[in-house]
């Protein structure tokens, strides 16, 4: 399986402008439900990634006010991305490489496509191996 096939089905590619305050970027984390979100340029190039701990790091903990930062102030800029044709072993071991949880996905063109993140990874590990232990389990006790 390949990052595409995990991210094809997608309606929804999370990201905000860097002109975004850090404020704003807590509340589209919060809205989305998700924990990490990748960071255009004016010209929809990705330029960054910020976290929910990027912001309880380097705001809350630091008594910093979310309402004047710009999320260029707190964003991650060192980006570890991968092709929508890498396959999911691949990205399974740049997580563990770089000690990330997530996974920017950046086309051939340069084009954000979105993120995949452990989680999916996992979620994905664990239906397939319940997959192949109802498998095992209708050979060994057939219905009759």
């Amino acid at each position: 399986m390949k990052v595409a096939d995990l991210i094809g089905s997608r309606k929804e590619v999370f990201a905000i402008g860097e002109q975004t305050t850090v404020h704003e970027a807590a509340r589209y984390l919060r809205d989305k439900q998700v924990r990490a979100v990748g960071v255009l340029d004016s010209s929809k190039k990705l330029v960054g990634v910020v976290s929910q701990s990027d912001i309880s790091d380097k705001v809350a903990a630091e008594n910093k006010c979310p309402a004047w930062m710009r999320v260029p102030e707190v964003m991650s800029t060192h980006l570890i991305t991968v092709s929508p044709e890498a396959s999911l072993d691949e990205c399974l071991r740049l997580l563990e490489k770089h000690s990330i949880y997530h996974l920017l996905v950046v086309d051939e063109t340069g084009n954000y496509r979105g993120m995949i993140s452990v989680t999916d990874l996992l979620q994905l590990i664990a239906s397939d191996h319940k997959a192949r232990a109802d498998l095992l389990e209708a050979l060994i006790f057939p219905q009759r």
